[in-house]
C-alpha cells in the first residue's frame, strides 16, 4: 500500500501544482512541502521494511489487462527500495534549490519536478514489464519539457539530441517487452520465466546502456548535463541513470542469464573501456558540469562492471555505489549551480580563489571531492572495492581498468578543486561574491550527512539488497 502511495503522492502533488493559482513563492513553498512529505513516507515505509525476507513487500496488484496478463503490481524489494530512497531524496533538494533559485513559470516547472519524482519512484517500484515502460517512458517527458524551456542557450538542441536517443532505445524496450510477454504468457517480472532469445535482450540492453549511458550510447550526455537547469541535472545525472541499474538487475540478469553469458565479455569491456574514456574526458573538461557528466559515465559505467561480475560482491557494491554516486554527482551539480549564482559561470579559466572568505563553499567542495576521490574509509571507496573486487572474478584486466580510473579520478578532481578553489586568476569580480547562506546550506548538508552516515555503515545498504543473493534467474515467490 504504502508503495502506491509513494507514487500517486508526488504525481497528485504535480496536478495540483498546475492547478493551484497560488503566487510562485506559494507554489514553491507548496512542492517543497510535498517533496518532503514524500522523504516522510519513504522512511516510514523503512522503518517497517524487512529486509530479511526475499518476497516483494508493500505490494498492491489489480488487473489492468487481464487477457494479455498485465496488472498494476508495484513492491519493493531491498535494493529498489534503496534507489527509491535515492529518488526522493535527491528529488526533494533538487526542488529545494529551484524554490531558493525562484525559477519562472512556477507552476509548470514544479509540477514537472514532482510528476517526475513519482515516475521515476514508480520505475523502480513496478513488476510488471508493461507498467515499467508506462513509468519508464513518463519519467522522460519532464524531462524533454524542463530541458527545452528551462535550459541553458543550446537547449532546443540538448533536447532534441537526447529525444532521439532515449526514444530509438525506449523503441527498442517495447519490442523486446511486447515478444518477451507474450512468449511467456504473461508480463509479470516475478512470475515470467528465463528467456534465450538473444534479439529481445540485446532490445532491453542498448536501452538501458543509453539510459545509463554506457560507451557508445553516450552521445547525448555532455549537452543534456550541461544544458539542463543544475537540479534537473542533478536528478537526470544522480538518479534516471540508476533506472538502468535497476532494469539491468531485475530484467537482464533475472531473466536472461543465457544470453548474459554470452555477452558478458562485450558488456566488460565496453564498460570498462566506458570507464577509462569517461574519467579522460572528465579530466579535459573546461568546467565543473562537464567534469560531472563526464564522471558520471565513467561511474556508471563501474557499475555495470559490477553487476555483469557475475558475483554478489559486485551486484551488492553496485547498489551501493548506485546510491553513493548519485548523491555525489546530485550534490556536485548543486554546487555548480550556486556558483554560477554567484559567478555567472562554471568555466575553470574564469573562476579561482573562491575559498577565500567562503569557508562553508571551500569545505562542501572538498568534501562531496573527497567523495568523488573515493578516499579510503568513504562509502565510494567501499563501493568501488566491492566492485572490483566482485568483477577480479571474471579477469584481473577489469580490475585493473578500474584501478587505473580511480587514479584518474583523483587527478580530475584534484584538477576541479584547484581551478575553483585555490588557482587565483579569475576576474576580481569572483572575488566579491558571498559564501553560502542558510538555504543552500539546507539543500547540501542533508546530502552530506547521508553519505558520511553510509561511510559509517555501508552494510546498511551492501547486507540488505539482496537477502538471498544476487538474482541470477527468474524464481516463482508469492508476494504477501
Amino acid at each position: 500500500m504504502l508503495t502506491s502511495v509513494l507514487i500517486v503522492l508526488p504525481i497528485v502533488g504535480a496536478l495540483v501544482v498546475w492547478a493551484a493559482p497560488l503566487p510562485r513563492d506559494a507554489t514553491a513553498s507548496l512542492a517543497v512541502l510535498i517533496a518532503l512529505a514524500e522523504v516522510g513516507l519513504w522512511i516510514a515505509t523503512l522503518v517497517g521494511f524487512d529486509f530479511s525476507s526475499p518476497v516483494l513487500q508493500e505490494s498492491a496488484q489489480r488487473d489492468w489487462f487481464g487477457d494479455l496478463g498485465v496488472s498494476y503490481h508495484v513492491g519493493f524489494y531491498g535494493f529498489s527500495l534503496w534507489l527509491a530512497g535515492l529518488t526522493v531524496v535527491v528529488g526533494a533538494a533538487a526542488i529545494g534549490f529551484g524554490a531558493w533559485a525562484g525559477r519562472d513559470r512556477a507552476r509548470a516547472y514544479y509540477g514537472l519536478m514532482l510528476f517526475l519524482i513519482g515516475a521515476v519512484v514508480g520505475v523502480f517500484a513496478a513488476q510488471d514489464l508493461l507498467l515499467f515502460y508506462v513509468f519508464f517512458e513518463a519519467m522522460l517527458i519532464p524531462i524533454y519539457v524542463l530541458v527545452g524551456v528551462w535550459g541553458g542557450p543550446n537547449r532546443i538542441n540538448a533536447t532534441i539530441v537526447f529525444v532521439i536517443y532515449t526514444m530509438a532505445g525506449s523503441l527498442l524496450m517495447l519490442a523486446a517487452i511486447v515478444v518477451f510477454g507474450l512468449s511467456q504468457g504473461t508480463f509479470s517480472l516475478i512470475d515470467s520465466g528465463t528467456s534465450g532469445n538473444e534479439w529481445v535482450f540485446l532490445g532491453f540492453m542498448i536501452a538501458f546502456a543509453v539510459k545509463a549511458p554506457l560507451l557508445p550510447f553516450h552521445g547525448w550526455l555532455r549537452t543534456a548535463y550541461t544544458e539542463a537547469p543544475p537540479e534537473v541535472a542533478a536528478i537526470l545525472s544522480g538518479v534516471v541513470s540508476k533506472a538502468a541499474v535497476y532494469g539491468l538487475i531485475w530484467i537482464v540478469i533475472r531473466h536472461f542469464p543465457g544470453p548474459v553469458d554470452e555477452w558478458r565479455t562485450v558488456v566488460l569491456v565496453l564498460a570498462a573501456v566506458g570507464l577509462l574514456y569517461g574519467s579522460l574526458l572528465a579530466f579535459r573538461q573546461p568546467d565543473l558540469r562537464g567534469v560531472v557528466a563526464y564522471s558520471s559515465m565513467g561511474q556508471m559505467s563501474l557499475i555495470v562492471l559490477g553487476i555483469f561480475a557475475a558475483d554478489d560482491l559486485g551486484s551488492t557494491g553496485a547498489v551501493l555505489h548506485s546510491v553513493s554516486h548519485g548523491l555525489v554527482s546530485a550534490a556536485m551539480f548543486l554546487l555548480a549551480a550556486m556558483l554560477i549564482q554567484r559567478t555567472g559561470t562554471d568555466r575553470f579559466s574564469e573562476l579561482g580563489g573562491m575559498a577565500k572568505s567562503r569557508p562553508a563553499f571551500a569545505t562542501l567542495v572538498m568534501v562531496v571531492g573527497m567523495f568523488t576521490l573515493a578516499v579510503p574509509g568513504s562509502v565510494n571507496f567501499v563501493g568501488e572495492f566491492s566492485i572490483l573486487a566482485g568483477v577480479f572474478t571474471q579477469g584481473w584486466g577489469y580490475a585493473a581498468a578500474g584501478a587505473a580510473a580511480i587514479v584518474l579520478a583523483a587527478m580530475y578532481t584534484l584538477r576541479l578543486i584547484s581551478a575553483v578553489l585555490h588557482r587565483d586568476t579569475g576576474p576580481a569580480v569572483r572575488k566579491e561574491s558571498l559564501d553560502l547562506r542558510f538555504g543552500e546550506l539546507a539543500l547540501l548538508v542533508p546530502l552530506v550527512a547521508i553519505l558520511l552516515a553510509l561511510s559509517v555503515w555501508p552494510a546498511g545498504i551492501s547486507d540488505h539488497s539482496f537477502p538471498n543473493g544476487t538474482p541470477t534467474a527468474a524464481t516463482s515467490e508469492a508476494s504477501p
